[in-house]
């Protein structure tokens, strides 16, 4: 019997070990896909994109839909306080995607976009969302 409660306990520990999700310290990259130019979604992002970053993540935003607004220059008004939090980020190693398709869409060119935005493609956009050990959210 006792052989048999090893086993199990050893067996009990090992799946616990590979079934543990990422933490602090720990290799993975976070994908936020950020579709809103609505302040309050787009700073809760952003914050808990600088929160992962503290933790050792790499984070990639990606400005999708009325997101690239977010990082358009003529539309700081409303957006400053992101606007600064993502400047922020970009200053910490963050990388930030815009969607091309998405500003030609909204009239957005690539000289109105803050400094430091990289305009997408599917090879940058894509060699960020499938990286392993990539986690993606949505706002």
């Amino acid at each position: 019997m006792r052989p048999f409660r090893l086993a199990l306990l050893a067996f009990a520990l090992l799946a616990a070990i590979a079934a543990r999700p990422l933490g602090a310290g720990e290799t993975g990259s976070l994908f936020v896909n950020l579709t809103t130019d609505e302040p309050h979604r787009a700073a809760m992002a952003l914050a808990f994109s600088k929160a992962q970053m503290k933790l050792g993540h790499s984070v990639t935003v990606w400005l999708n839909d009325r997101g690239v607004f977010v990082g358009d220059v003529q539309s700081g008004g409303k957006l400053s306080e992101v606007q600064g939090m993502l400047k922020e980020l970009m200053a910490g190693g963050a990388q930030v995607i815009s969607c091309p398709m998405c500003m030609k869409h909204y009239g957005i060119g690539d000289t109105s976009m803050l400094q430091g935005i990289k305009t997408g493609n599917p090879e940058m956009t894509g060699a960020a969302l499938f990286k392993d050990d990539t986690r993606t959210l949505t706002w």
